[in-house]
């Protein structure tokens, strides 16, 4: 599974989807694009779910699936009385309508010629606001932001909160001023899983909503003060935020004759519509910074010295976009609880985890340096270097092309008069360099051959920047001396199948396999791990760098977030990250889907851990669906596990010979 279970919500009828009975039929020799047959078992009557875990919280609007076992392959299933499709195993997977109710009843009914059984069994699901039967309401659960914000005193805060369409809409503060809202119809919102996994592209469209409002305040303080923005000295705080209880969600907040609007400091949202008022408490605590710029450095809260990157977005809590090296210097200019927002230049930002931000002392100038004399140089046969003098560890970003690499310099101005190069040969063919703004330079590197990896790291104030050559091929033996790390997915979490298959458990029979035959094909092969014992993933990832892996394959097995159909999603996939990454997975892709004979559901660019590295080409494999019924049996089976290995081998070795044909 690509990463732990997401949430989703997708508005569909209240129904069971019910499936043709397969036949119960023994297992037949497997074939490339045929997934070995589901034995038939019938064990003893035993109805099992596997999901939603019992007492969990499932995230989908109108309907979801449940799946696991009854024991017997010859066994009937209903749940709330619709049928259910049951495998020979005895597993079964259902996508089922959602009651209305917060808690959640299901009654499944087993039946086979000798037994029946039935279960109760109970699942919640997500609390959502729902508009009362009033004139006039105010949803407090979509007050927005909320929490402790602090900005600076000339820059604006934007609100928004839901409230009854055709209200006059305003937000008191506890000295009386009042701030309007103002209507901001917008579609729904489409939950980034369902966009991201459901193929069926009418989902992704919303019905307009007209009950939203929007607003922006500048210059003024809100609720109590939230201390200093961060402290100054040592790791930065990430204090818990106790506020007063806004009105519960789902109700009124109703009007009094003598209601407080001062919330104790809090700002109070007002909705008027006609002679009826509702009033909602917003729970925020809002301070202006000091004019004095706040300089920080930037150490991972899990690191110790030097080692690791702190991950910057642009927006807080987004997808991974910038990697700031350990010691980099910044300007803080903003914050929103656990999120401090950076100053990268006056026309961009980035977000980092105040626990990741550590204050310098009050007066520390803000950083500028000056990028000086470029020296490129191959130290090391396989790659060059680029030295870049700073003298202060400023943010930087790489983005690649094909042959070029772009390094991006933020609060900083050029002056690199010289660039040498110390190798008639390198990787490196030119470097140059242009001031794009006052205060960020952009260095162009072309290269000499398409990019395998790269990666800089800091040395005192100089800024190092290897770009590795590609391995050489032997075009009848593309896989002899290559050194590859294959990462069985998991341990911690994983998904797990109808009958009870762990997801880590599967990837790592897979992955013994792959790791055989890369190796009778003259590789070197590194496994991330060999027993069932819990992995981090940034190890697995230091391990494939420390070693100057060649290609780092990560073997995985689906599985869908809530609210999205596994009938009409299942298939196979590939993930990267990195540009350089895409012809691997294409390769792997397109050996995994003749392999396996299933649904293509192409490559896709995905943030995860296994396929970020840039030191080599890294891809993460989603071969099969551990919540299909048929797949997760597949993956029980020798052949099935070795149909999978050999897809992703046959990838990687076709992806090798193309890398030769280029040069």
């Amino acid at each position: 599974m690509t990463a732990v279970r997401a949430r989703a919500a997708v508005v569909l009828g209240l129904f069971v989807l019910a499936c043709a009975r397969p036949s119960n039929t023994a297992p037949s020799p497997v074939t490339a694009g045929h997934l070995p047959a589901v034995p038939l078992v019938r064990g003893p009557l035993a109805i099992r779910v596997v999901y939603p875990t019992a007492g969990s919280v499932v995230e989908a609007r109108d309907s979801s699936f449940l799946l696991g076992s009854v024991g017997a392959g010859d066994a009937e299933l209903t749940i709330n009385g619709a049928p259910v499709q049951v495998w020979p195993n005895g597993a079964w997977l259902a996508w089922v309508g959602l009651p209305p109710d917060s808690v959640m009843q299901f009654h499944l009914v087993a039946r086979t010629p000798r037994d029946s059984a039935d279960l109760v069994y109970v699942a919640r699901r997500a609390a959502r606001f729902v508009a009362p039967d009033s004139p006039v309401w105010i949803d407090s659960t979509s007050l927005s932001p909320r929490g402790r914000v602090w900005l600076g005193p000339t820059q604006y805060l934007s609100l928004s909160a839901r409230a009854a369409e055709g209200s006059f809409v305003r937000l008191r503060l506890s000295d009386g001023t009042t701030i309007p809202l103002v209507a901001d119809p917008r579609p729904d919102e489409v939950p980034d899983p369902v966009r991201a996994f459901d193929n069926d592209t009418l989902r992704l469209r919303a019905p307009l909503r007209p009950d939203r409002y929007v607003g922006m305040l500048r210059g003024r303080r809100l609720g109590l003060d939230p201390g200093p923005i961060l402290p100054q000295a040592g790791p930065a705080l990430q204090a818990t935020l106790e506020l007063p209880p806004s009105c519960a969600p789902a109700t009124l907040c109703p009007s009094a004759p003598n209601a407080s609007t001062d919330g104790g400091g809090e700002p109070v949202l007002e909705a008027v519509r006609g002679t009826d008022t509702a009033r909602a408490r917003w729970p925020i605590q809002l301070a202006l910074t000091d004019t004095v710029p706040v300089v920080a450095e930037l150490y991972p809260a899990q690191a110790q010295g030097d080692e690791g990157v702190v991950v910057g977005r642009a927006a807080p809590r987004g997808s991974y976009h910038w990697f700031f090296p350990s010691g980099t210097r910044a300007v803080v200019t903003g914050r929103q609880n656990d999120q401090v927002r950076l100053a990268l230049g006056p026309d961009l930002e980035a977000w980092v985890a105040a626990a990741d931000v550590r204050a310098l002392p009050v007066g520390t100038p803000v950083p500028r340096t000056v990028v000086g004399p470029l020296v490129i140089s191959e130290p090391t046969p396989g790659f060059g270097s680029i030295r870049i003098p700073l003298g202060l560890r400023i943010p930087f970003r790489i983005d690649e092309g094909d042959r070029q690499l772009t390094l991006t310099l933020y609060r900083a101005t050029g002056d690199a008069g010289w660039i040498r190069y110390h190798a008639a040969d390198s990787v490196v063919r030119r470097v140059s360099w242009r001031q794009e703004t006052g205060n960020r330079v952009a260095l162009d590197i072309e290269l000499a051959s398409p990019i395998w990896g790269y990666r800089a790291h800091w040395s005192g104030g100089d800024l190092l920047l290897d770009v590795r050559r590609p391995p050489p091929i032997r075009s009848g033996r593309p896989l002899e001396g290559r050194l590859i790390v294959v990462d069985p997915g998991h341990p911690p979490v994983g998904a797990t199948g109808p009958t009870g298959l762990y997801e880590a458990d599967a990837n790592l029979a897979v992955a013994e396999r792959l790791r055989d035959l890369l190796a009778q094909g003259g590789a070197k092969v590194v496994m991330t791990r060999t027993t069932a014992a819990p992995v981090e993933l940034g190890a697995r990832v230091r391990l494939a760098d420390s070693l100057n892996a060649e290609l780092l394959v990560s073997i995985h097995n689906n599985a869908l977030p809530d609210g999205v159909n596994p009938f009409t999603n299942n298939g196979t996939s590939v993930f990267y990250n990195q540009p350089r990454s895409l012809p691997l997975a294409r390769a792997i892709q397109a050996a995994l889907v003749a392999r396996l004979g299933l649904r293509d559901l192409g490559v896709g660019r995905g943030d995860l851990a296994l396929a970020r590295p840039t030191w080599m080409p890294a891809v993460l494999c989603e071969g099969l669906f551990m919540t299909l019924p048929d797949q997760e049996a597949a993956l029980r089976t020798k052949e099935g596990q070795e149909l999978y290995a050999k897809g992703v081998y046959e990838g990687i070795v076709q992806f090798l010979r193309s890398v030769n044909s280029e040069r």
